[in-house]
């Protein structure tokens, strides 16, 4: 594990949660582009997950404090629990959930960039993520003018009054301009399709729905949700890629509406400057597009009973599901969920003094007790 620090006069005065949040960023390549992020970047701890090649020196820019790791740190820490861990896929990020001791985590891509709003004006997403942390969200009735917390904005005519004081949010998912994220079959399509609308807008994902989370632009509160934020086995050794962040969205998204937890969804976009080759993106979707039809209604339709209260014992109870009505899907789902328990056990070594998913949740199926 390498660390490394210095300090710049350039950085903004008073950073948001500076001592409360880490940025995880998953990597094979040297890190210029946090060039380009140093000013919103520069006052937070890295913790960078090298993929691939252990021995490959990877070149972080001066001036941040950041800690590396790699295969061979992964396998230390962890030991025989490391299987967990993914190998040559981005999903090796989640260690970097793991091993922080912050209560907020934000992840990104070394191909994103800042963006641009319609004025010109460079957005600072990591500013934009903590705001929709940090304000509650309401999974339980749609807001036709969405956030209503957000200056401008509030609840409309006809939202009910119990219901407005909202839920802790849980996880912040932003949104890219330029390359859209694209599943291969629709990137064969439109291989020359480029994201070029903003849309100045946040809103809480309902309770009941799923979405498909992207980890590009990503941020959550480690102590409410961090458990339940795994992005599975993919990659090296294993039959499908690119479904990490996925998986790890719908199993969260389950345990926040049962938990009392809310979702947000829009604002801020960064800029997504590569994109991937959809030759190679089928070669590692294709089981997944297929598998997908059978786990999006078993997780439309899955429960967790009330005795589950933790975000750990609601992962382990899905957990078994998984099993019971997937592992018939394909012996990758056994496999997975042998990995789920797995992960739970190292997350609890890693985090003995923090029970996390015990923070006080919202209020069930809406209720205004």
């Amino acid at each position: 594990m390498e660390n490394g620090s210095s300090s710049s006069s350039s950085v903004p005065s008073t950073p948001l949660l500076k001592d409360e949040l880490d940025i995880v960023i998953p990597t094979i390549r040297n890190l210029d582009f946090l060039e380009m992020w140093r000013p919103f970047f520069q006052p937070y701890h890295l913790i960078i997950i090298q993929d691939g090649d252990p021995s490959k020196i990877i070149r972080v820019p001066d001036g941040f404090d950041y800690e590396l790791y790699n295969r061979n740190d992964i396998n230390r820490i962890l030991g025989s629990k490391a299987s967990c861990i993914s190998f040559k896929d981005s999903a090796c990020r989640c260690f970097g959930y793991m091993i922080s001791k912050k209560k907020y985590i934000f992840t990104i891509d070394d191909d994103c960039f800042v963006a641009k709003d319609p004025s010109g004006k460079e957005i600072n997403a990591l500013e934009q993520h903590i705001k929709n942390l940090v304000s509650p969200s309401t999974p339980f009735f749609f807001n036709t003018l969405y956030d209503p917390y957000r200056e401008g904005a509030d609840f409309v005519r006809g939202y009910p009054f119990s219901l407005r004081e909202g839920v802790p949010t849980a996880v912040s998912h932003g949104l890219w301009l330029n390359i859209p994220d694209y599943d291969a079959p629709t990137q064969l399509v439109k291989p020359l399709e480029r994201n070029t609308r903003y849309v100045d807008a946040v809103l809480t994902v309902p309770k009941g729905t799923l979405f498909p989370m992207c980890g590009m632009n990503l941020a959550f509160d480690r102590e409410v949700i961090g458990p339940a934020m795994y992005f599975g086995l993919m990659g090296d050794g294993q039959p499908i890629g690119r479904y990490d962040d996925m998986w790890a969205g719908w199993c969260m998204k389950v345990i926040c509406d049962h938990l009392g937890f809310g979702v947000k969804t829009g604002l801020p976009y960064i800029w997504h400057s590569k994109a991937s080759n959809p030759f190679v993106n089928l070669k590692k979707e294709y089981k997944g597009i297929y598998w997908q039809e059978e786990l999006i209604p078993f997780f439309q339709t899955v429960t967790l009973p009330k005795e589950c209260t933790t975000v750990q014992k609601c992962y382990l109870e899905l957990s078994k599901q998984v099993k019971a009505k997937l592992g018939k899907v394909d012996d990758y789902f056994n496999k997975l969920t042998d990995a789920m328990v797995t992960w739970i056990e190292a997350w609890d070594e890693l985090n003995p003094s923090v029970n996390a998913g015990t923070a006080a949740a919202g209020k069930p199926n809406g209720s205004a007790k």
